[in-house]
């Protein structure tokens, strides 16, 4: 008998420990937009029974909550984690340790088929019964895996990554893949990745959880992708809440945006409600002769970085995927719309995004 996908809208049940970390990585296929959990595949990585699951379910909770990890916004949306190493009891007690109040848009599953085995139309099955979710969590990555051709490593892994890209890109939601590291150390944290390049390669955004000793309770989380700054977030992991709290974030403050730029904005959505268009087309529109120095990435860069700042000042900002081309859609937030945002650091990763 094939095992169905299971999703539960209750407390779970399970008793073992079965979860490894020690290093981790984290790979994300796709993303779209600033706030956590929009469209990507983020592969995280770390050792064993380092803590990369517990980091996993927190940010679970947070996007089914719709509550901030850190100084970072999470869009709300239904969540489903496919915590294959686990059982229920074992999974509802972390979940216990965590809240006592975990919302019904998280759900669990503690087993699932494999890739190009049924994996994906499970997943689809789920989505078509959930249509408002966003993210969804395979931890861990290996799992899920067949065999695969051992005389071509890299294809096997780009082949595997690839299929939950396109599954991500098709539904516009964000896969966490949870994955180890090697032991070999290296100066470079992603080339710590498990695996061949295929995978880091494959995926929009790559996360990897490293302790300097076992023992220590701080770890620093690299971050890298297609669409975000590379950062490192030094945290420490509480043994009485099992919550990874934030000590320090190498990433310079977000930059306001140019006063000449909110400036173009504001005047072309004067002359029309909405927009959506390439960063080049946006350009040549606003500016065509008088931004000097602003280049379609800049305007594209400037734009993802200050999501909150403008929707602050009227301008509602999202962006989308037509015909291979990125888009920024841009909107006039109408006056009696309440247009307020918490005052959070929008992540791209999926939160995240593409230019």
């Amino acid at each position: 008998m094939r095992p169905a996908l299971i999703h539960a809208k209750r407390r779970l049940y399970s008793r073992r420990y079965a979860l490894n970390t020690g290093s981790s990585a984290c790979f994300s296929v796709h993303c779209w937009n600033a706030p956590i959990a929009r469209q990507l595949v983020w592969p995280s990585s770390g050792a064993p029974k380092i803590g990369k699951s517990w980091l996993a379910l927190t940010l679970c909770l947070c996007v089914a909550k719709g509550e901030p990890l850190w100084s970072f916004a999470a869009q709300q949306c239904s969540v489903l984690y496919l915590c294959l190493e686990d059982s229920y009891q074992r999974i509802r007690c972390r979940l216990l340790d965590l809240t006592e109040d975990a919302p019904d848009t998280l759900h669990f599953s503690i087993i699932a088929e494999q890739l190009h085995g049924g994996l994906e139309q499970q997943i689809e099955r789920f989505l078509l019964e959930h249509p408002d979710t966003g993210l969804v969590v395979i931890d861990t990555l290996q799992r899920v895996r067949g065999s695969g051709d051992s005389g071509n490593p890299y294809a096997n892994d780009y082949r595997d990554i690839g299929a939950l890209k396109a599954l991500a890109d098709k539904h516009r939601i964000a896969i966490l893949l949870v994955h180890h590291i090697r032991k070999l150390k290296s100066d470079d944290p992603m080339d710590m990745i498990s695996g061949t390049n295929g995978i880091s390669g494959a995926t929009d955004t790559n996360f990897v959880l490293m302790k300097t000793s076992r023992s220590k309770s701080t770890a620093t989380l690299y971050c890298t992708g297609r669409d975000i700054e590379y950062r490192e977030l030094n945290l420490e992991f509480g043994s009485e809440t099992h919550f990874w709290n934030l000590l320090s974030d190498n990433s310079p403050s977000v930059e306001q945006p140019d006063g000449q730029m909110l400036s173009l904005l504001s005047a072309l959505l004067c002359q029309q409600s909405q927009i959506s268009a390439t960063a080049a087309t946006l350009l040549n529109i606003i500016a065509p002769t008088n931004a000097e120095g602003l280049t379609p990435n800049l305007l594209s860069r400037q734009i993802r970085k200050n999501v909150d700042t403008l929707g602050k000042n009227g301008i509602m900002v999202s962006f989308r995927k037509s015909n291979g081309e990125r888009l920024i859609c841009l909107k006039r937030a109408d006056r009696d719309a309440n247009i307020t945002t918490a005052n959070t650091d929008p992540i791209d990763p999926a939160a995240a995004v593409h230019q």
